[in-house]
């Protein structure tokens, strides 16, 4: 390896310094709230607790811990989280193989029309009364249903397809496999990062979605636990919404670095092209 020039050995240095500084500052957020949620209520109200709990006590997490109605939103943001993520994945990939198809008739219209629904929306009231007409309202696919397919993460996918040689496809097609065998065997295999990439994303965002559910649930049944960490912001102790805050965000903390590696390397991959 080549000598670093002193040049070289300061842009090291000031980046290193940036990057601490962009950890710290993310971090300080999540170290009060959950300094927060191990402080007493009182020192958290006097503006006392920083990044090391104050008055130790672990009362919020037992009262968090019997609250049935805080583990009822919990089973179901799992369950539209895995349930969304399963039918967006399927109606992404399915979309994004197609319009990764120069040969297709109408592709541009089809790439269009999906980019065209990134700039315009057709509004709060129109989409409550479709999703009221369509029998949705405070049913499990009023949650999973109206976000099912994200236009960025659909490009992303489209530019990796587009990237994978047209002659593993056609020779697959010469050995008589059908467009689905193709798709299952050959391209699915050779996606699994962006597929893993896009994957955590949509199940970021439905384990944080709280609007659609306030729009279309009555029934506090159906309430994913978002929507109740919002309604405990209007009254509760802070250490419980300190604690609440933190049991909440726990899963996405869990599951984000483990899945670092394919975050990396399928925006990488995704972003070659188109």
């Amino acid at each position: 390896m080549k000598a670093q020039t002193p040049g070289y050995r300061i842009f090291r240095i000031a980046n290193a310094i940036l990057l601490t500084g962009v950890v710290v500052v993310t971090l300080f957020p999540f170290v009060n709230v959950v300094a927060r949620s191990l402080s007493q209520a009182r020192y958290v109200r006097a503006g006392k607790v920083v990044l090391w709990p104050e008055g130790f006590n672990l009362l919020a997490y037992r009262q968090i811990l019997h609250a049935s109605w805080f583990w009822t939103g919990y089973r179901n943001s799992v369950m539209y989280t895995v349930l969304g993520t399963a039918i967006a994945m399927v109606l992404t990939t399915c979309y994004a193989y197609v319009l990764s198809k120069k040969h297709l008739r109408g592709r541009r219209f089809l790439v269009a029309a999906a980019v065209v629904t990134m700039f315009f929306d057709g509004g709060i009231i129109p989409n409550y009364v479709l999703v009221s007409h369509l029998g949705l309202r405070n049913t499990v696919w009023s949650v999973v249903l109206p976000d099912a397919i994200n236009v960025f993460n659909l490009l992303v996918m489209k530019a990796y397809f587009e990237t994978i040689p047209v002659e593993l496809e056609e020779a697959a097609a010469v050995d008589g496999m059908s467009t689905y065998r193709v798709l299952w065997s050959i391209v699915l295999p050779l996606s699994k990062a962006v597929i893993a990439t896009i994957a955590l994303f949509y199940a970021t965002a439905y384990w944080n979605a709280w609007f659609d559910a306030l729009l279309y649930l009555d029934r506090q049944e159906l309430f994913p636990v978002t929507l109740y960490l919002r309604d405990l912001t209007n009254g509760a102790p802070p250490t419980i919404v300190a604690m609440a805050t933190v049991v909440t965000a726990l899963p996405l903390l869990v599951i984000a670095p483990l899945s670092q590696r394919f975050l990396v390397s399928g925006l990488r991959l995704g972003a070659i092209k188109g």
